[in-house]
């Protein structure tokens, strides 16, 4: 594996990464809500390195190659972010005044709903599964797990790079713009609810 590998995966997953889905519409909900930003994107990297430690272990293939179980993770994963949209849905966007008021309990929850939010999702699996191995060799001076270790570092990188530059500024630009930050807010909460009824429709016409 050489440098041109290297970036030649890292801009594969930066056009994955910067594309929108759930995990730009949890980190827009949680910059609009202040020091929950940090500990959401935290959850949903958690998310994306245990993929990546699944796909280094071997598991990974396992999951792709059993239909049922890659099914009903799916199933999972599209109620989890049902839930989840409705959730951000009837919450209406923080005044100015309490952005700063999180506790540990709640940093906590974000944590973990942002774990649930690309550790539940099934596309995160299967694309890392399907990208990692094809800027590996087996004739390379380190294994492959090693190999597959370095890209998944360069991959959650590029992960906490823009999904806190979406965060921040979601936090920024919005945070004085109480009327905005609802329509955002709420916009983010039907991403999140159509992405859940899509992979939970996706896997009910398989």
């Amino acid at each position: 594996m050489d440098v041109a590998d290297v970036l030649a995966f890292w801009a594969v997953s930066f056009v994955f990464v910067v594309a929108p889905g759930s995990d730009w519409a949890y980190a827009i909900s949680a910059g609009l809500r202040g020091r929950v930003a940090l500990p959401a994107v935290g959850g949903m990297l958690a998310g994306h390195l245990a993929a990546t430690v699944l796909v280094a272990a071997g598991v990974g293939a396992l999951v792709a190659g059993a239909p049922g179980l890659l099914g009903a993770l799916t199933l999972v994963g599209g109620a989890y972010l049902l839930w989840l949209g409705f959730q951000t849905f009837t919450r209406s966007a923080p005044p100015q005044e309490s952005i700063d008021a999180a506790t540990g309990s709640s940093r906590a929850r974000w944590l973990w709903k942002g774990f649930g939010v690309s550790g539940l999702n099934p596309k995160v699996l299967l694309l890392i599964l399907a990208l990692l191995p094809q800027f590996t060799s087996t004739s390379a001076p380190w294994p492959v797990w090693a190999q597959v270790a370095v890209l998944g570092l360069v991959h959650l990188a590029t992960c906490a790079a823009v999904y806190l530059t979406v965060a921040v500024t979601a936090q920024r630009v919005l945070s004085a713009r109480p009327g905005a930050a609802r329509v955002v807010s709420r916009t983010s909460a039907v991403v999140m609810t159509g992405l859940g009824v899509a992979l939970i429709v996706e896997q009910a016409l398989v």
